[in-house]
């Protein structure tokens, strides 16, 4: 009996790892097209175009807000056409993206350069939910509802480990070729991800077998994880907008290569641990998580050489990698499988929101008190993460099934 089981449960998560596979190098290359231009944007906002560190948390930020705007039609969209349809949409538009950062690069005005960028990062926003939707619906679809916490897990790792490698590969770009290298690589990349999603056969849309479930009802549902999500994600959000002009104000060298480190922390626990959420709860393993990410914020803060600061990126990335699927198991376990394209984009939204804000509001912060007050920021957000965690532990409904 034993052997059996055993025997079947192999069978199982083989067949979910190549259901999987294919989405998670969907989403490996099409994050890449959003991970290069990140730590480049700084760099060419502040230090090309001669824009303020407002400016560059508003340029960061604004696809984030993009992205929440368009979150409602592109979970309604998956619900009602299919997710492979909504990935073979948002891929072009992320390559139609780029292409407005190449031309932001041909026009000699400061001022006007700035807006065809701007304009380019709102339209990478929409194609990020669309694709994004996509992938994790279209992965939930195909392994089970069961498989909830590994689908995430498993294309979160893709997300980061794209947001990482996207560091150093868009400094080196940025570098070498400058910002025109780094557009031209943000067209590029998606139609690697359209190619294979061309090769896999799409679901048929659960909309149908359903009258859904209005967002407001799907938020009531979900507004504690997504907003203990959004809260430990603020972190992050402040790494990719700040931490290379930390390191630039203070004369470091390798901010590409601490950010590689969150993503090396992130991916190494969830290589190991992804299994943790499902096996002793949600809520206790997403308030170990916050308190190792509050942690690396505070060496942060009080960082006073680039190997300080590389640790606590580090424990960041290790700290914020088992928040993601141990309140998105929480949450999808609320909502009914024919609104779960819904559920997946309002989830998602909320870290979209907290990226959207960051930007902003934590550059204000420095303009008064200098860059070691984002990370304290950041550490006062994991604090009322934590503490949103851990009042609601008790929650704990029965699991929607497919």
């Amino acid at each position: 009996m034993t052997t059996t089981t055993n025997k079947s449960t192999d069978a199982s998560t083989e067949t979910a790892s190549g259901g999987l596979l294919p989405l998670v190098a969907i989403v490996f290359t099409s994050f890449l097209c959003i991970g290069i231009p990140l730590p480049a944007l700084p760099l060419h906002v502040n230090g090309v175009l001669g824009f303020s560190a407002l400016t560059v948390g508003w340029v960061v930020g604004i696809q984030s807000f993009s992205t929440i705007f368009s979150r409602k039609f592109s979970g309604s969209y998956c619900d009602r056409h299919g997710s492979k349809r909504a990935v073979s949409i948002g891929l072009p538009m992320a390559s139609v993206a780029g292409l407005l950062y190449l031309a932001s690069t041909m026009i000699a005005d400061a001022g006007t350069s700035l807006v065809v960028l701007f304009v380019g990062r709102l339209l990478m926003g929409p194609a990020e939910s669309l694709f994004l939707t996509g992938t994790m619906t279209w992965g939930i679809g195909r392994v089970g509802m069961q498989r909830t916490g590994k689908v995430m897990a498993w294309q979160g790792i893709a997300m980061f480990a794209a947001l990482g490698l996207g560091a150093p590969v868009g400094i080196a770009i940025q570098q070498r070729f400058g910002f025109t290298g780094v557009a031209l690589t943000t067209m590029l990349l998606p139609m690697v991800g359209l190619a294979i999603a061309a090769t896999l056969r799409g679901l048929p849309a659960l909309g149908s077998k359903g009258g859904g479930v209005a967002m407001s009802e799907v938020l009531r549902l979900i507004w504690r994880f997504g907003l203990a999500l959004a809260l430990s994600a603020m972190p992050f959000a402040i790494i990719t907008s700040f931490l290379v002009l930390l390191y630039a104000t203070n004369n470091w060298s390798g901010a590409g290569i601490a950010i590689l480190g969150f993503s090396a922390g992130y991916v190494g626990v969830r290589l190991f641990f992804a299994h943790l959420p499902d096996r002793i709860g949600g809520a206790k393993v997403g308030a170990v998580s916050v308190a190792i990410e509050l942690i690396g914020q505070l060496l942060l803060w009080q960082s006073h050489d680039p190997i300080m600061a590389g640790l606590g990126t580090l424990l960041t990335g290790i700290g914020f990698s088992l928040v993601f699927p141990s309140m998105g198991v929480q949450a999808m376990a609320r909502v009914p499988a024919h609104s779960r394209g819904l559920a997946v984009a309002t989830f998602m939204a909320f870290i979209d929101l907290a990226a959207g804000l960051t930007g902003p509001v934590v550059g204000v912060l420095i303009g008064f008190f200098g860059y070691g007050s984002a990370f304290l920021a950041g550490a006062v957000a994991c604090v009322l993460a934590l503490l949103l965690m851990v009042s609601g532990m008790s929650r704990a409904p029965a699991r929607q099934q497919v």
